[in-house]
């Protein structure tokens, strides 16, 4: 079963090294993250340049892989090989070159330290390479943060960094970045940079160090749709307007969308109290008496109306029967007729 990610971090950052890693998945944050973290530190800075290999699967073969993997160290008691993009070896799916790397896995060279990296995607868990890699190599899977634990994500991630966030910062975080990993931690890391010591970060914090404004983002805009509040909705719009890239269209009818399928199971679930609800969702109690409020606001059938009207919205961006409206007009209308 492949390892937890974190877990194989701490493990690095305790010196311990094993002889093979392979990473893959289709989330790219820890897959770099141990990568970059073994290339940087496995071997001493000055015998990197006999003794560290960096390849990439396109311009690579399995043979050349596993011959440079055999080596000896120079002067050194170790060796590292690194191949970035294995999922692009030209040879990575025949059968005889997984024999070959097969053989490696049963017998590895105790000196060297190879880490396979095979981004963006999933070894087929049913073929025998799988199953040998999975049971003689530190064996990553990457996975996507699910929306519905985001927020637990983002709240483990601070308290790692030996901060803390306040529940309403991390929904915001949440809604307005998205699980983009990479994204959300390079955020983080330039606003951190700010404090000195242990810090609870507040949406303030968020607003002034990362420019998410704490009365119209991505939370606010659908607190505003979930309570009917039509000038405050109509005035996030506006905002939005004013700087499309920063507020695209497509990522804002995808949050709508997960908003009323969360109001959707409320309702299917036939579940009301803050806790049941939380836990039905996906969501935080505090979050969960917003989305109990807009399920009152929005009975079975309007939210089944929403999905057409969302559907017809992105039909709309993509040039059906769009007429002359703009992307923002397109959402103004979408809007208006949730909210009517």
């Amino acid at each position: 079963m492949p390892q937890n990610p974190t877990t194989v971090l701490k493990e690095l950052k305790a010196g311990k090294f094993a002889p093979i890693y392979f990473l893959d998945g289709e989330e790219p944050f820890y897959v770099d993250l141990i990568t970059d973290f073994i290339e940087k530190n496995a071997i001493a800075e000055h015998e990197r340049s006999f003794n560290q290999l960096v390849l990439y699967g396109k311009d690579s073969n399995m043979g050349q892989i596993l011959n440079n993997a055999r080596k000896f160290p120079m002067m050194a008691d170790r060796q590292v090989v690194i191949v970035k993009e294995l999922q692009s070896l030209p040879d990575l799916g025949k059968e005889d070159p997984q024999k070959l790397l097969i053989s490696y896995l049963q017998n590895p060279l105790p000196s060297t330290i190879l880490v396979l990296v095979h981004k963006h995607k999933k070894l087929d868990g049913r073929s025998a390479l799988y199953k040998e890699l999975d049971k003689r190599a530190v064996y990553v899977r990457s996975d996507k943060v699910s929306d519905y634990k985001l927020n637990a994500w983002i709240d483990e991630y601070f308290k790692d960094m030996g901060h803390a966030i306040e529940p309403k910062a991390c929904q915001l975080l949440a809604d307005s970045i998205g699980n983009n990993l990479e994204v959300l931690t390079n955020e983080v890391g330039k606003m951190l940079l700010n404090f000195q010591g242990e810090t609870k970060v507040t949406t303030e914090h968020i607003a002034k160090y990362i420019g998410i404004n704490k009365d119209y983002n991505n939370f606010e805009f659908l607190k505003a749709i979930g309570f009917r509040d039509v000038g405050k909705a109509n005035k996030i719009i506006h905002y939005f307007s004013q700087n499309p890239k920063a507020h695209p269209v497509i990522p804002l009818f995808s949050l709508i969308y997960t908003y009323f399928t969360r109001i959707a199971l409320i309702h299917q679930a036939r579940v009301y109290s803050d806790s049941q609800v939380a836990g039905v969702i996906g969501v935080p109690p505090f979050v969960a008496k917003e989305y109990i409020a807009a399920a009152r606001n929005y009975k079975l059938g309007k939210v089944i109306e929403v999905f057409r009207y969302i559907k017809e919205a992105d039909l709309r961006f993509k040039g059906v029967d769009s007429g002359s409206l703009s992307e923002s007009e397109n959402l103004r209308e979408l809007v208006y007729r949730i909210l009517h």
